[in-house]
């Protein structure tokens, strides 16, 4: 097993990757101490590159560490998948058993600054699509990653509608169970949303190159109970009726007379 850790730099490429030489297996490198780093793991026995992303690692460097696992994949010769390592939990069987992998040498070579001409960067980021895919699909990726320890979902983005999860009493008899139902609030409008009330944290999910939503956490201790959005939603549902166009124009039109029969019930 090799491993790469995503470094980002100030200036052109603005990352790449550096072998860590450091220990024996791989939870000497994926400790607690490392919680704010991304690395790159090149498993050779099984022909996969896994991403993982520490639970405080910024946004930019997961996303650094996407393009650069699918640079070593293409090194490689593509015979070799991308995998994420975080779909697992810390406790999941096959995440410890990764974790007493030995390190040590292999074919895969560091990412560095001579492997980017421009145009080739360029078309890296450009691979990375935007657009809205299917709410479902989106869902069951998203719920398909372990939520972080000690924090709490406050709400989704998916294609630009806000989601918020509610707590449902599912049953009460013997003993109460409770579930987690997704909720839509709105769409949001173009430009700035400001969430403030609180000190959120944020994970993107990218499957496929394509962004399948943006999650909102809060950490359990933080116990402000108001969540608040700056930006007002616009609820759709609300604002849009099927009906015939020419009924709306009638209903805009100022009528010439009472009918008569309008004119008794009103002073009856």
């Amino acid at each position: 097993m090799q491993i790469f850790e995503v470094i980002e730099l100030r200036e052109f490429p603005y990352f790449l990757t550096v072998e860590v030489e450091e220990g024996e297996l791989v939870k000497d490198v994926l400790t607690d101490f490392n919680t704010h780093k991304v690395f790159l793991l090149v498993d050779h026995d099984t022909k996969r590159i896994w991403t993982y992303n520490g639970q405080y690692s910024p946004l930019k460097l997961q996303i650094y560490g996407g393009i650069l696992a699918g640079m070593l994949r293409t090194q490689l010769r593509l015979f070799y998948r991308v995998y994420p390592l975080n779909t697992y939990k810390k406790d999941d069987a096959f995440f410890q058993e990764i974790l007493e992998k030995p390190l040590g040498e292999g074919r895969a070579r560091s990412i560095e600054k001579t492997d980017f001409p421009k145009e080739q960067f360029e078309r890296t980021v450009g691979d990375l699509i935007i657009h809205n895919p299917r709410f479902k699909t989106a869902i069951e990726t998203l719920n398909s990653y372990p939520l972080p320890e000690d924090f709490t979902r406050v709400f989704i983005i998916i294609g630009g509608i806000i989601y918020s999860e509610e707590e449902v009493t599912e049953s009460m008899l013997k003993e109460l169970k409770t579930s987690m139902n997704v909720v839509k609030m709105g769409r949001l409008n173009n430009g700035f949303t400001f969430f403030d009330d609180r000190n959120y944290s944020m994970r993107l999910i990218i499957k496929d190159r394509a962004i399948q939503g943006i999650e909102f956490f809060v950490h359990d201790s933080d116990k402000i109970p108001a969540l608040r959005i700056k930006t007002p939603v616009i609820f759709e549902e609300h604002l849009n009726k099927t009906g015939k166009i020419k009924d709306l124009i009638q209903g805009f039109q100022i009528p010439e007379s009472i009918s008569d029969v309008e004119s008794s019930e009103k002073e009856n």
